[in-house]
């Protein structure tokens, strides 16, 4: 497992008192982007939770919001909950970045085209059989717990600030930011490069070339400003766009039936409003990077076939080298394909 360094910074958070205070348990959540409802769907969907947990426990359970990555990186969130249990009470959403470092086996639910539509993602990260065995292993394997599949933003678009991308071919020699390996492993197989850089670090490496372009849904592109420092928008649908809701085991066993009940119940169904909200405005977005100077490109049915026939294959054989047991991106694969059939 890879180990990471804590900064004095969540040291510090760590040798804060116990977030339980007598008659009251107040439990820290965090998470990446500005504390704002309106242009932050991660921080509409901790208002929801938040607000449904509080008011179904009557306030035995409260609250504090991190947002802005207040707690540290994505992997040192990661890593502080993994540490810290009882001692400090935290809630987070982790990115797919962080917690492919410690479950490379989530990748396979990302194989790019993988999905058909928003329902068929929905069918598989709610119901499928590899979701279920992929929350145990990460239980077993980190000591916290996978409430939810968060949806945050639709599907990712590739954007760029030198051309227009209709199909692979047009990637060559573009160098491309990737949220993890394998995104950059999709870039390679296109004939781009690509480098990992943290979203926080995004915008100016877009700014001064040291990146032409990524990949995001209409929604981060808009938070981030990316329209400022991107020209060039291309709708290919690559991958269902997620983070995950995640709380240390110890700290979710020590509360009770009724509050662990109250918490998974209060996280699916503030994911369900996030759904609706995002779905609503994803088209909506879209027409707002084109207002804000974006030139915004859908491929034919053709040209996200070659995408996919080019992309897809590269994605999978390095996944296979990555994982040690193949069945994880077998299961993905089928699961997928019955949710896609279901959502028709």
């Amino acid at each position: 497992m890879k180990k990471f360094v804590l900064s004095f910074a969540l040291i510090f958070v760590l040798m804060l008192d116990a977030a339980y205070a007598e008659g009251e348990k107040i439990i820290k959540i965090s998470h990446m982007g500005p504390a704002n409802i309106e242009t932050n769907i991660q921080h509409y969907f901790v208002n929801e939770f938040i607000t449904r947990v509080e008011a179904k426990t009557q306030g035995g359970i409260k609250f504090e919001i991190y947002p802005d990555e207040q707690l540290g990186t994505e992997e040192q969130r990661l890593e502080l909950i993994m540490r810290s249990g009882l001692n400090q009470p935290i809630i987070d959403i982790a990115s797919f970045a962080a917690l492919g470092t410690v479950l490379p086996e989530l990748y396979a639910s990302a194989v790019p085209f993988m999905f058909n539509s928003f329902e068929a993602a929905h069918i598989f990260f709610d119901t499928s059989e590899y979701m279920r065995e992929l929350k145990e292993l990460f239980t077993q394997r980190t000591g916290c717990v996978m409430l939810e599949v968060v949806e945050e933003g639709g599907f990712l678009a590739f954007t760029n600030s030198k051309r227009e991308l209709h199909s692979p071919k047009d990637f060559k020699g573009l160098k491309f930011r990737g949220m993890d390996e394998g995104q950059i492993a999709i870039f390679n197989a296109f004939g781009a490069s690509g480098t990992p850089i943290p979203w926080s670090e995004l915008y100016m490496a877009l700014k001064t070339g040291v990146v032409d372009g990524q990949m995001n849904p209409a929604f981060y592109i808009l938070l981030g400003s990316l329209p400022e420092v991107q020209k060039y928008m291309t709708l290919a649908n690559i991958q269902y766009s997620d983070q995950f809701l995640i709380i240390n085991e110890d700290l979710f066993n020590s509360l009770s039936d009724a509050e662990r009940e109250i918490i998974k119940d209060a996280a699916r169904e503030a994911n369900k409003l996030t759904r609706v909200r995002i779905e609503a405005q994803d088209a909506e977005q879209v027409e707002e990077c084109r207002a804000k100077g974006m030139s915004v490109y859908a491929p034919s049915v053709a040209e996200l076939d070659e995408f996919r026939t080019i992309g897809q294959p590269s994605y999978v054989e390095w996944l296979k080298q990555r994982l040690d047991d193949s069945k994880w991106l077998d299961m993905a694969l089928r699961d997928a394909a019955a949710a896609n059939n279901a959502a028709k």
